[in-house]
């Protein structure tokens, strides 16, 4: 925090200010704006916020450069390996690894909630069979706040808690229902018998005229899935999740806004890029052709779903990703499905490629999701709608967390203005 020890000076013209800094438990210092145009009538420009720090936070932090991601100082690959989606759940929404007693009580918690309003059938017919899954579920968790309007008081910790505890639960029942109504299936209802991975393919591909057994080779995939998109910082959905809620708005209004930003492909789109770049590819003896394009700096062309954008290093998540890609493959075979006979050589070739080495290029965790999603089963159209679904918890614990800092502002960032100036209203016979 402030480090009364530290500050910054900052000299324009004939104005020289001094600014607070502050120092976190583990990254770079900050230097603390937040007065300066009180103080001095000057603001920063930083497009993208990329150099702005918008939150005190204690629940994620990313080192870009070693390739580091923690879960309340708990290492993403730990986790992943040793944990599960719901006990990951538990640790960002409160804190703390939860003892056998609270996880047993959280896991009954959601599981009991799974279930959505039975009026809500009515409200997925009100749209077309061939919307997107994610335009329904933008609409549907937005709606969430009419069929549950007993726990949007945010005002109110224990409507506070009702909500993220509905929220987590509800969101898998959703996004199936979503799958199910685009392809013209009967929903169905969620088991309490099953864990909450198991119950999410059941949702998925189960149908009422035979019995559906899940393997626990694809649900512990799937569980994976979750927990490697549980949270990741103040990534664009999430700081948007973040800034509707400062205005006061709804948990559920707040999460449907997460969602409508995860929707963009330079977002939540990379899986589902990276698999239509798979498809475009088409054959293996074509690979040589386009990993010779990725290489060329006058070809547009890039090969998705390796290197990342805030891991300058390896994607932490994607060692862990890979395994479970290996598993799924292994069981499910890649013999009749080209595009994922594309994926295995094009991993294979692109690491053992000097360039990719030299440029650190590696596979990240949307390569290897997407693939996994794919030998699945799903169609492209839900790998978003699944990254929303993992995301959840994320957005949830970054918004009860921002409701009770005490020090808690609207947002309301500034512009560079380079309109016209004033001028006077003319009237039209006179243009």
């Amino acid at each position: 925090m402030a480090d009364s020890n530290k500050t910054a000076t900052l000299t324009f013209g004939d104005t020289t200010i001094d600014l607070p800094m502050m120092s976190p438990s583990v990254g770079p210092d900050v230097i603390d704006i937040s007065k300066l145009y009180g103080k001095a009538g000057v603001f920063t420009h930083d497009p993208g916020f990329t150099s702005t720090s918008s939150c005190v936070s204690t629940i994620t932090y990313i080192d870009g450069e070693q390739g580091e991601l923690l879960h309340r100082g708990y290492p993403i690959d730990q986790l992943a390996e040793k944990s599960h989606y719901l006990e990951v759940c538990y640790l960002l929404l409160y804190g703390e690894l939860p003892t056998a007693t609270e996880l047993e009580d959280f896991e009954y918690r959601v599981t009991r909630h799974t279930m959505v309003h039975e009026q809500m059938m009515n409200f997925f017919r009100g749209f077309r069979r061939d919307a997107h899954p994610m335009a329904v579920m933008v609409g549907v968790v937005g709606a969430m706040s009419a069929f549950y309007h007993d726990s949007t008081d945010i005002s109110d910790p224990w409507q506070r808690e009702v909500a993220s505890i509905r929220l987590i639960a509800k969101m898998p029942t959703i996004a199936a229902m979503a799958y199910k109504y685009t392809i013209g299936q009967p929903f169905e209802y969620p088991r309490n018998d099953l864990d909450y991975a198991s119950n999410f393919l059941r949702m998925c591909f189960a149908v009422p005229a035979e019995d559906y057994q899940v393997d626990p080779i694809l649900s512990r995939a799937m569980d994976r899935i979750f927990t490697l998109h549980a949270d990741h910082e103040q990534n664009a959905s999430t700081s948007t999740v973040r800034l509707a809620s400062s205005s006061g708005a709804n948990p559920f209004a707040s999460i449907a806004a997460g969602i409508a930003c995860l929707w963009g492909p330079a977002h939540g789109g990379a899986n589902q890029a990276c698999l239509e770049m798979l498809r475009e590819i088409g054959t293996v003896d074509r690979i040589p052709e386009f990993i010779a394009r990725a290489k060329d700096k006058n070809d547009p062309f890039r090969l998705m779903g390796f290197g990342h954008r805030v891991y300058k290093n390896f994607d932490p998540r994607a060692k862990v990703m890979k395994k479970s890609a290996d598993e799924v493959l292994d069981l499910l075979g890649i013999d009749n499905n080209p595009t994922l006979q594309v994926a295995k050589e094009l991993e294979k070739q692109a690491l053992n490629d000097p360039y990719f080495a030299e440029k650190k290029l590696f596979p990240n965790v949307d390569f290897y999701s997407g693939i996994i999603l794919e030998a699945m089963g799903f169609p492209t159209s839900m790998f978003t709608p699944i990254f929303a679904l993992s995301r959840t918890i994320g957005w949830v614990s970054q918004w009860k967390e921002m409701i009770s800092d005490p020090g808690l502002k609207i947002g309301r960032p500034r512009q560079l203005y380079t309109g016209e100036t004033r001028r006077d209203y003319v009237d039209v016979e006179n243009r």
